[in-house]
């Protein structure tokens, strides 16, 4: 049988540490005040992080701190040192998604485990095996992924740890490529501060909460997660209530070691919070529209105070878990002397005074014992004892727990520190040995060649690597001079084996440059020996990245479209850089077409939100993109865009030649399309 699956519980604040610990949890996550993708949790300061280090480390729980938004160039330093005074407290673990201070990581602190974040996208074998070879301890797996699918990464890399979320709240699209929030409202989902418009009415076919998926409920997984070989099981929700935190842990501890969850737990489950039920789907692979639902009336009603109060005594005292011994030695005329073990640290200590002769009942073997079994209060329970007392000597029982206290007490001080990492002082500003200047180029992004315009506005074209069918045409294009690139799309899921079939096609045929919005395609493009570059998705948004990603090998790098011109006039890049001047760019990528209508979904359909606004939709292979409702154009003599950056044209929702000439023309005079945005390119995002 596979180790024993960790229950990961979330930690908003100290009450949530608390509940979690005291129910069971073998891990918890938690946030600091800053560069947590959980920015409305309370969090944790300095003191409070070192406390909650301590706390659980004495419970033998351990720690992970999530430090995993996008960080720009004017907060490395202080991300950094945020890192530093996380090894300072003695954390077990840092999530992260920033690759470029990943890189500052192992520099400063090289011993420091590190866990990828769920916000890299990481949903193929291949992004696994790219990150483990980073050095990454631990991946974090998307959340749409099947069990066949987590079987089959889980094979691949047998080395690293996975992590799988078993409960709470599932956003729709993708974590790491949802630009929803900062599109309509300037607040990052990358960088914590979403603002849940996938929650609010979104109607499609007569649906109007098209975009909202019921919360994941798969606890009932554990035990075959276990089987797989998962290291770690997630509950999400570090914004709830210590009382959710206690009723999902409380579940998870009974799947794994009962193998299934009582009545009460269910009930008490549903009842915290629900948004009218609960989905498996994705882990039984079986997405649609019962995947779907929101929070009513019912569901806030069910969460009242009795359920809090029934729930807070659940887990108001310790949760016995760590196992000590005690070697018990009472001679007369001598202090009397405890021992106490966990098996790894060993503590003795001394009462002040001697042992004196018994007047008239001498202590006993049992009544020793039945004294130091007291540990009630404590996360102790007793697992042997072991004694040595002479027959004449006299203890008191005050005496006895007195001594047992105070073993306890040297335990736990010894049990508060695990790691000693080295932390070594680097200058982050003199990473940056030379800045990469982009040639002025055009690159045009194509869905597939049928809508493909030969003109010489373009040095470069991506087409989608499902679009890229037409050989003949394509051979063809490339004998003419262009140079065509392949895509590959911001979602693969069970997509990789067939892309890198058809990668090994396309380069027979000519194609040499990848367009890659996550780290598995990076990896196999680069094993291929395509010339790769990063697309928006890979989030890339400050200059230690775009050094971490000159020396991964990737060429050039579109920024991420929650950079705005100041942030990329003040960029060191190792690279060229550019910019997306035209684009109905895709807010969402998601594995369930919006109202779970995956069969019937095509291109052309479109999402309606409470202003009338319409987003189209547009259908990949396993995957659905929301389109922002208007594109993004930044002419090209736009003056707040130095002429550094290269530019990129996305054409997301033109379906023909014709739309396509009409577009590349308005482009090319630089004049006004009807609706526009600059996107975030000046107002850029919190």
């Amino acid at each position: 049988m596979s180790s024993k699956i960790e229950i990961l519980a979330p930690a908003g604040g100290f009450d949530s540490v608390i509940a979690a610990v005291h129910s069971g949890a073998d891990a918890v996550y938690i946030g600091a005040k800053q560069f947590s993708a959980r920015a409305s949790a309370h969090n944790f300061d300095a003191e409070e992080l070192r406390e909650c280090v301590r706390y659980c480390h004495v419970r033998g729980v351990k720690v992970h701190l999530a430090l995993n938004t996008l960080i720009f160039d004017d907060e490395m330093s202080a991300a950094l040192e945020l890192v530093k005074t996380a090894a300072c407290a003695d954390i077990d673990a840092l999530i992260v998604q920033d690759l470029g201070l990943v890189s500052l990581i192992r520099e400063s602190v090289p011993d420091l485990p590190l866990h990828a974040s769920t916000q890299l996208s990481v949903h193929t074998p291949y992004g696994a095996k790219a990150l483990y070879e980073m050095g990454f301890e631990r991946v974090v797996l998307s959340r749409e992924l099947s069990l066949s699918e987590i079987q089959e990464i889980r094979d691949f890399v047998p080395e690293v740890e996975l992590e799988v979320f078993v409960h709470g709240a599932l956003c729709m699209c993708l974590s790491g490529q949802c630009w929803f929030s900062a599109m309509l409202g300037g607040r990052s989902a990358n960088r914590g501060m979403c603002a849940q418009p996938c929650r609010l009415p979104m109607n499609y076919r007569g649906n109007d909460r098209a975009l909202s998926l019921k919360d994941n409920g798969s606890l009932h997984y554990l035990r075959e997660l276990q089987e797989i070989g998962i290291a770690s099981a997630k509950i999400e929700g570090r914004m709830k209530r210590p009382e959710y935190v206690a009723a999902a842990t409380i579940a998870a501890r009974e799947a794994r070691d009962n193998g299934f969850i009582s009545e009460a737990s269910n009930k008490r489950l549903q009842n915290v919070f629900s948004r009218t039920g609960f989905t498996d789907g994705y882990l039984r692979g079986k997405l649609g529209e019962s995947m779907f639902g929101f929070r009513q009336k019912s569901d806030v009603t069910a969460a009242d105070g009795k359920l809090y109060g029934e729930l807070h005594t659940l887990y108001k005292d310790e949760y016995p878990r760590v196992p000590v011994a005690f070697d018990l030695k009472v001679k007369t005329d001598e202090p009397m002397e405890l021992t106490a073990s966990d098996g790894a640290h060993t503590v003795t200590v001394f009462d002040e005074k001697p042992v004196e002769k018994a007047r008239n009942l001498p202590l006993s073997a049992e009544k020793a014992e039945q004294s130091l079994r007291k540990t009630g209060g404590t996360p102790y329970f007793v697992q042997e004892i072991a004694s040595e007392i002479s027959p004449d000597a006299a203890v008191s029982a005050a005496s006895l727990n007195a001594i047992r206290r105070e073993a306890l007490e040297k335990l736990s001080e010894k049990r508060e520190k695990i790691h000693d990492y080295r932390i070594l002082p680097i200058n982050i500003e003199d990473e940056f040995d030379f800045e990469e200047k982009a040639a002025p180029m055009r690159r045009a992004v194509l869905k597939n060649l049928d809508i493909f315009v030969k003109t010489d506005f373009f040095d470069l074209f991506f087409v989608d690597i499902f679009g890229l069918k037409d050989e003949d045409r394509l051979k063809k294009l490339i004998r003419e001079g262009y140079r065509i690139g392949a895509a590959i799309p911001h979602a693969t899921f069970g997509n990789e084996k067939e892309i890198i079939r058809r990668l090994k096609k396309v380069y027979d045929l000519g194609v040499r440059d990848l367009l890659a919005h996550n780290i598995a395609a990076v990896y196999y493009g680069k094993a291929l020996g395509f010339t790769v570059h990063a697309g928006f998705g890979m989030n890339i948004a400050n200059s230690y990245t775009l050094k971490w990603a000159r020396d991964y090998g990737i060429s050039t790098a579109e920024l991420s479209i929650e950079m705005d011109a100041k942030r990329m006039e003040s960029l060191h890049p190792s690279i060229p850089v550019g910019v997306i001047r035209y684009g109905n760019l895709p807010l969402m990528t998601t594995r369930n077409a919006p109202a779970g209508a995956n069969q019937s979904c095509k291109n052309g359909d479109v999402l309606q939100d409470r202003k009338d606004e319409k987003f189209p939709i547009s259908v990949g292979e396993g995957y659905f993109e929301i389109l922002n409702c208007v594109p993004v154009f930044i002419p090209e003599n736009f003056q707040h865009i130095n002429n550094s950056l290269f530019s990129d044209f996305h054409f997301n929702v033109e379906n023909s030649v014709e739309k396509m000439k009409n577009t590349l023309e308005k482009i090319q005079e630089k004049s006004d399309f009807q609706r526009k945005t600059h996107g975030l390119i000046l107002r850029g995002v919190k």
